[in-house]
């Protein structure tokens, strides 16, 4: 009957310009017609927005580890001689905050995102898009349960806008390939916070990567992690240098 209810709402029952836009976003991006509209209403508003909403970190939660077992389940089938750590790594590359990010604004969920424009520009905050995919993932399977959001997230997100093989082929974790640089060469590399800023409303850090005394990277970011990223990229420059030393020298 609800679902009923929900098909004869869709079809007949005539709907604000801006409500009408996101019940054909979640048609045309998932396949499916939206039961609970409610849901997705709550997926796109950001928490930058106070009064009168609900913000969708809830749903970001939830989205995120349906989000999380779908990639998981679907790297294990489809790479079933590969190792923990190869597909560890690969889901976390999948469901990274950048990948999300870029998933979110090819799908142009970007466009309905309601949010606080002035408070994200001050705060810097660049993930508020993957956050918002994320929870339309949440809204997406408690609406049509875990086998319909699986179908959604492995046929229209990872089937049609993200290549695996590109994915694997070009690895951006800068920290794990500097350490295994460092493993490769019997070296013993150190990741360093050097300073942390306090701002009005965000924090800066400052990482340095160390072989021995040896400075040979230096980042800073919003977050540590990034901030060692960046210093762990300057580093990957310094060990390709090394390497060309050592080939002129042969």
């Amino acid at each position: 009957m609800g679902r009923f209810l929900a098909l004869l709402h869709y079809f007949f029952i005539k709907q604000d310009p801006a409500t009408q836009q996101l019940i054909t976003f979640v048609r045309a991006t998932t396949g499916m017609i939206p039961l609970n509209l409610a849901l997705y209403k709550i997926a796109i508003q950001h928490s930058s927005i106070e009064e009168g909403y609900t913000s969708n970190e809830r749903l970001e939660f939830l989205g995120d580890a349906v989000l999380s077992l779908i990639a998981g389940e679907y790297l294990f089938k489809r790479y079933p001689l590969k190792e923990e750590g190869f597909l560890t790594d690969i889901r976390s590359r999948l469901v990274n905050r950048d990948s999300l990010n870029k998933l979110a604004r090819k799908i142009h969920l970007d466009k309905l995102l309601h949010y606080d424009t002035n408070l994200i520009k001050r705060s810097g905050s660049k993930s508020i898009y993957g956050n918002a995919l994320e929870a339309f993932i949440g809204a997406v399977y408690l609406d049509h349960g875990y086998a319909c959001c699986r179908r959604f997230v492995i046929d229209r997100l990872i089937g049609n806008h993200i290549s695996l093989e590109n994915l694997i082929e070009n690895d951006t974790n800068f920290k794990s390939r500097i350490i295994q640089w460092a493993h490769k060469h019997h070296l013993q590399v150190v990741f360093k916070i050097l300073i942390e800023k306090q701002y009005e409303d965000y924090k800066e850090f400052t990482a340095q990567v160390l072989i021995g005394e040896k400075i040979i990277g230096e980042g800073t970011g919003r977050t540590k992690k990034c901030a060692e990223q960046m210093a762990a990229q300057q580093a990957l420059q310094y060990a390709k240098e090394i390497e060309q030393e050592s080939l002129m020298v042969l």
